[in-house]
C-alpha cells in the first residue's frame, strides 16, 4: 500500500506550547508524544507554530487525536490555519487514538501558522497534524510502518545514530538510577544515564513528589535535596562528573542481543524523534519496569505468588496476576471567592457518590495529607487505616500495566475530577471556593514485571534476617501491600485495605545473585523490579532501598569492567571486593581514590 506524502507536523515538535503540556509517557503504547490541554475545566492557552508549505494548492487536512471519554467528550479542540479556524471539532468522534480527516483547505506556497484550540481544559491531546494533496489514509499506531513513515517525513535516519559506546549505561533516571549512575560516575566509570522524562527523581521528582523511604544514606540524601523550583539535586551532581553523560526525554525502544548478553539499547528523542544507539558491556536497568524482559526476553516474574510457593504468611492462596496499581497526586487549595467547576458527568460516572479529597500532597514529599469531604468517612475500612492516605487512590490492578498505562491515568483523573465535583456540588455553601491547586498529569508508578536472579528474595528470608554469603547492601521498612478492591467494587479506584507489616524494624540483607539477571549476562538491576517476590518487593520497592541495589550494581559494573568479568562472576570472584567498596559508598559516600583518580584521567583523553 502506498502511504500518503505530504507535510507532517508533530504536536511535540510546535515551538510554542502554551497552556498545553508535552506527554510522552505513553509513546509504546499509543505511538507518539502528543500534547496535553491540562487545565483541571480551565481551558489552556494555544499551541502554536509555523509549517512550511511546498506548493500552493489544495490539502486535506488530518489530525491524529482521542476522545478518551467516548459518549462525553471532555477533551474537545479545534485547529487554527493560518488564522482561519477548521469546522471540525477533535476529540469528539468517539474513537481511540485515530487519524480524523477534516476536510480540505486551501494553502499557499511558504510559511503559514498553525494553533490548537483548546475548548474544555479537560485533557483534549493532539499527537499530529499531517497535510497532504493525495488520497490515502496516514498508518496508525506505532508499528514500524508508522515509524518509519514519521521518520521519513521529518527527514531523520532510517537507523539509530550511534550516541556512545560507555563503560555503563543505566536505564531509567529516578532515586534508583541518579544514585547507580552518580556512583559508577565517581568510580571512574563512563556512564550513560538514559531516562524518559525531562526531570530526573521517578516518583521523587517534582512531575510526582514522593520521598525515599526505607534505607537511604548520605547518597540519597545528596541526591533527594530539592531546589526552590521542586526538583532534586541530581541533574545538578551528574552534570558535575565529567565521565557521566545524561540523557533526558528518551523512551528506550529496542535491544541489540548476542545471545545471552545485550550490545546495545536503542533510544527515542520525545521532542525531535531522532533514535540514538548506546552501546556498552554492562547495563543496569533502574526504570522500575523490568525493560529488557519487554525488548530483550530476559526471564521474569509477575503478579502474586501463591502462599505455598515461598510459605509466605502475607501471600494470597493462589497465584494471580494482579499487582499494585497507579496514583495521581492533587492537592486543592481555598481561593478568595466562589470558583466555578463545570458538570463533569463523565467524571461522576467514575467517581460514583464518592465524596471525600482526603490523601493530597501537601507539598513535595509530604504526602497522605487531608482533604475537604462532603460525606463520612467509609466504615468498612479498617481503624488504622482511616487516614487519609494519598495511595488510597489507586487503579490499574488488574490491568496489563505495560499496555493501559493511559487509560490507567485517564481513570484516576476521572475519579478525582469526579470526587471534586461531588464535594461541590454535595456542600455547596461550604466549598463554594474550593479550587485545585494541582493536579499531576503523571502518575506515581505501581508495580510491573520483576526480574527474575540466581535467586529469588521471599518474606521469610527478610522476617528471619536470613544470612547470605553474598549480601551487599541493607534494606529496611515495612511490609507495605496495598489491597486491591474487588473487581466489581462500587470506588475501584480505592485500595480495599493497607497491609502495613513493620515486622521488628530491624534492616535486612540483600544478596548480590537478587541483582542480576538470570538468563542476560551482563544485565543488572535496582530498585522495586529485582529478584522478589511481590511480598518481599513490597518492602525492597522503596526508594531508598532500590538507591542501595543502584550503589551496589555501579560498584559490581566498576568490577565487571575491571576485571572484563560478568556481574555473576564477579560476585562469585570478586565478592569482598565488591562488598568492601559497596559498603564505603553506601554508608560513607566514600570512593576507591584509585577509581577516582582513573575517573580524572579519562575525562583527560
Amino acid at each position: 500500500m502506498m502511504l500518503p506524502s505530504g507535510v507532517l507536523v508533530e504536536a511535540e515538535a510546535f515551538s510554542d506550547y502554551g497552556g498545553w503540556v508535552l506527554d510522552s509517557q505513553f509513546d509504546l503504547e499509543m505511538g507518539s508524544p502528543y500534547l496535553l490541554a491540562h487545565g483541571n475545566g480551565v481551558p489552556v492557552a494555544d499551541a502554536t507554530t509555523e509549517v512550511s508549505i511546498p506548493a500552493s494548492g489544495e490539502y486535506y487536512i488530518w489530525v491524529r487525536a482521542k476522545d478518551w471519554v467516548p459518549g462525553h467528550h471532555p477533551g474537545r479542540f479545534k485547529l487554527n490555519i493560518g488564522g482561519q479556524e477548521v469546522e471540525t471539532v477533535f476529540g469528539a468522534n468517539n474513537l481511540d487514538w485515530a487519524w480524523q480527516n477534516a476536510g480540505k483547505v486551501r494553502l499557499s506556497k511558504g510559511t503559514t501558522s498553525l494553533a490548537l484550540h483548546d475548548l474544555t481544559g479537560f485533557c483534549g491531546r493532539c499527537d499530529a497534524i499531517f497535510f497532504t494533496r493525495e488520497e490515502g489514509v496516514p498508518p496508525e499506531g506505532g508499528n514500524e510502518v508508522a515509524r518509519a513513515w514519521r521518520r521519513m517525513l521529518r527527514g531523520l535516519p532510517e537507523k539509530p545514530t550511534h550516541a556512545g559506546h560507555f563503560d555503563v549505561v543505566v536505564l531509567g533516571g529516578g532515586v534508583v538510577g541518579s544514585a547507580a549512575a552518580l556512583a559508577a560516575a565517581r568510580l571512574g566509570q563512563r556512564v550513560a544515564l538514559v531516562h524518559s522524562r525531562p526531570y530526573l527523581g521517578g516518583n521523587a521528582s517534582r512531575e510526582i513528589g514522593l520521598r525515599p523511604r526505607g534505607v537511604t544514606g548520605p547518597l540519597v540524601d545528596e541526591i533527594y535535596e530539592r531546589g526552590v523550583d521542586g526538583d532534586i539535586h541530581a541533574k545538578e551532581l551528574l552534570d558535575a562528573e565529567p565521565s557521566a553523560t545524561l540523557v533526558l526525554e528518551h523512551t528506550v525502544y529496542n535491544a541489540t542481543t548476542e545471545g545471552s548478553k545485550i550490545i546495545s539499547i536503542d533510544a527515542r528523542d520525545a521532542v525531535t524523534g531522532r533514535e540514538r544507539r548506546f552501546t556498552a558491556p554492562i547495563f543496569i536497568d533502574c526504570s522500575g519496569v523490568a525493560l529488557f524482559g519487554r525488548i530483550a526476553n530476559a526471564e521474569t516474574l509477575y503478579g502474586h505468588e501463591a502462599k505455598s510457593e515461598y510459605g509466605e504468611s502475607l501471600a494470597t492462596e493462589e497465584h494471580n496476576d494482579s499487582h499494585h496499581g497507579h496514583t495521581v497526586f492533587f492537592r486543592t487549595a481555598e481561593a478568595a471567592s466562589p470558583v466555578p467547576f463545570p458538570e463533569v458527568p463523565w467524571a461522576t460516572e467514575v467517581a460514583k457518590d464518592f465524596a471525600d479529597l482526603g490523601g493530597q500532597l501537601a507539598k513535595l514529599g509530604f504526602e497522605n495529607a487531608p482533604g475537604p469531604a462532603a460525606s463520612p468517612p467509609d466504615m468498612t475500612v479498617k481503624r488504622r487505616m482511616r487516614n487519609p492516605l494519598t495511595h488510597y487512590w489507586e487503579y490499574g490492578q488488574y490491568l496489563d500495566p505495560y499496555t493501559n498505562g493511559e487509560r490507567i491515568r485517564d481513570h484516576l483523573l476521572r475519579a478525582i475530577y469526579g470526587t471534586f465535583s461531588n464535594v461541590k456540588t454535595m456542600a455547596p455553601e461550604k466549598f463554594a471556593n474550593l479550587k485545585f491547586d494541582h493536579v499531576a498529569f503523571v502518575a506515581a508508578q505501581g508495580e510491573f514485571k520483576r526480574y527474575k536472579g540466581d535467586y529469588v528474595l521471599s518474606e521469610p528470608d527478610i522476617r528471619t534476617h536470613k544470612a547470605f554469603p553474598d549480601a551487599v547492601v541493607k534494606n529496611g521498612g515495612a511490609f507495605c501491600l496495598h489491597i486491591p478492591p474487588d473487581r466489581d467494587a462500587k470506588y475501584d479506584f480505592r485500595l480495599k485495605y493497607w497491609e502495613w507489616d513493620e515486622r521488628d524494624e530491624k534492616d535486612y540483607d540483600i544478596p548480590f545473585r537478587c541483582l542480576y539477571s538470570v538468563n542476560l549476562d551482563n544485565v543488572m538491576m535496582a530498585g522495586k523490579h529485582i529478584s522478589v517476590t511481590h511480598v518481599a518487593g513490597s518492602n525492597t520497592k522503596f526508594m531508598g532501598n532500590g538507591a542501595q541495589h543502584g550503589i551496589a550494581t555501579a560498584v559490581a559494573a566498576h568490577l565487571c569492567n575491571k576485571y572484563g568479568k560478568t556481574p555473576r562472576a564477579v560476585g562469585k570472584e570478586n565478592l569482598e571486593e565488591l562488598k568492601r567498596i559497596t559498603k564505603g559508598v553506601a554508608e560513607k559516600n566514600e570512593y576507591p581514590r584509585k577509581a577516582v583518580a582513573q575517573e580524572k584521567e579519562k575525562a583527560m583523553l
